[in-house]
């Protein structure tokens, strides 16, 4: 089998791609997206792109990545037959600085989220949104911030989210899917656990198959 007749699927952004290390069995949502793990997630047997298509991972995304650590994480990307790329961003410049910001910092951002999705060579990409781990609940605020103005600034940074997905690929709205969820889907209050990898998994999955059967 050529290399070209194999669907590539990457992975790239933070921690809601790169949860591994936040379960005992070291998953995260790109591996279940193209292998599903057929004993912890018996629901999604059959259901990964494995399933469909000769497919394999390219997993870049690291735990804590900002937006200007995208273009690190995309060097020396290389597809040679089809491929979608999962982007995750945003979470990390909010709870950094963002989530604070009164100025431009929202504005730069979007700047360069831009200028990465514009040189990077791979189409379609999928780019998720930033989830609420508070599920809108100010009293659950754990930043030192304003739960006003954290909340705001995050629906900024999923409005720039929304606008550029579309020039690319398309949006992947994680943070509605989480909003249904609870507090099981995370672990150190932010982080993915082993079921949020699924959820994580659950709402690129449609998105991905669409791809691969283009």
């Amino acid at each position: 089998m050529s290399s070209s007749s194999v669907f590539t699927v990457l992975t790239l952004g933070d921690s809601i791609l790169d949860c591994g290390r936040y379960n005992e069995y070291g998953v995260h949502p790109g591996q279940l997206i193209v292998r599903n793990d057929d004993y912890l997630f018996p629901d999604f047997k059959g259901r990964d792109l494995s399933s469909f298509v000769p497919a394999q991972l390219d997993h870049r995304a690291r735990d804590g990545g900002q937006v200007d650590d995208l273009p690190q994480q995309a060097r020396g990307v290389s597809v040679t037959g089809s491929a979608v790329a999962l982007v995750t961003v945003g979470g990390n410049d909010l709870l950094v600085s963002l989530a604070a910001d009164r100025g431009g910092g929202i504005a730069r951002f979007r700047q360069r989220l831009d200028a990465f999705l514009h040189t990077f060579p791979v189409r379609p990409v999928l780019l998720g949104n930033v989830y609420d781990p508070t599920f809108g609940d100010d009293s659950r605020n754990f930043l030192a911030v304003d739960a006003r103005i954290a909340r705001a600034n995050l629906n900024r940074i999923n409005a720039v989210i929304a606008e550029l997905a579309p020039r690319y690929g398309r949006l992947v709205d994680v943070h509605r899917h989480f909003l249904g969820g609870d507090s099981s889907w995370f672990t150190g209050t932010i982080e993915p656990s082993l079921r949020g990898a699924s959820e994580v998994r659950a709402v690129f999955l449609p998105a991905v198959l669409k791809a691969a059967r283009k």
